[in-house]
């Protein structure tokens, strides 16, 4: 039987993409390719500086390669190492509403921000004040914060870089969880150097020297 939410599925490919920084001879990113076609959690690990959060940048558009061709029709949203770097409002509902890009009712508004809330894991946290959560559960709203404007691919750039170690699973759990069972589907691309986190993925990949890897099963992968 035909999956109704098979056009939904988001898609991104890079085809021979290079890219460097203005002044630099040496491009950090260097004829890369690699596809995501199915929802899922995709991990891409790298040693700092090898062009982790560039690779990420050129999927979201905020910079653009200088050779080769990058393919999108996903619906990208972001979450950062520091979630106080994008989080702007007092407390959780105001940050949800700012985040709804659809004209719909209150009561649509309320169900949604309960709905969000729920797959996160904060069910009941609409009322609390940002300053109150912990950095978890402030990675937890900027992923929320993501689900309901609708995003269907969330880019991570080291999301549990800053937590401590309980923080640290529970985001990685929800964000499994998340493109696992999601419908309409969704995917996330997790960037870490962490080798301990890729045991989630559902694949991995490894950037280095400007090339990205095959994809493999986390059983499979070796970190070199």
């Amino acid at each position: 039987m035909r999956d109704p939410h098979e056009n939904d599925i988001p898609h991104i490919k890079f085809k021979d993409v290079s890219f460097s920084y203005p002044g630099e001879k040496e491009n950090l990113i260097f004829k890369c390719n690699f596809s995501i076609k199915k929802p899922g959690l995709w991990m891409v690990v790298g040693k700092n500086g090898s062009g982790k959060s560039t690779l990420l940048k050129l999927i979201n558009g905020i910079i653009k390669p200088k050779n080769g061709f990058i393919y999108s029709n996903a619906n990208i949203g972001m979450v950062f190492q520091n979630p106080d770097h994008q989080i702007l409002m007092p407390n959780c509902r105001s940050e949800l509403l700012i985040n709804i890009n659809q004209n719909i009712s209150q009561n649509e508004i309320n169900k949604k921000i309960e709905y969000v809330l729920d797959q996160v894991g904060m069910t009941g946290f609409e009322k609390r004040p940002v300053h109150t959560l912990s950095g978890g559960q402030k990675q937890r709203l900027t992923i929320a914060c993501a689900l309901i404007s609708d995003r269907n691919f969330i880019l991570l750039d080291e999301p549990t870089a800053l937590l401590d170690q309980i923080s640290q699973l529970k985001v990685l759990q929800t964000i499994k969880n998340l493109t696992s069972d999601l419908k309409p589907p969704l995917s996330a691309l997790w960037i870490t150097h962490r080798y301990e986190e890729l045991t989630y993925a559902d694949a991995v990949a490894e950037l280095k020297n400007g090339f990205l890897s095959n994809w493999r099963e986390p059983s499979k992968f070796q970190y070199n």
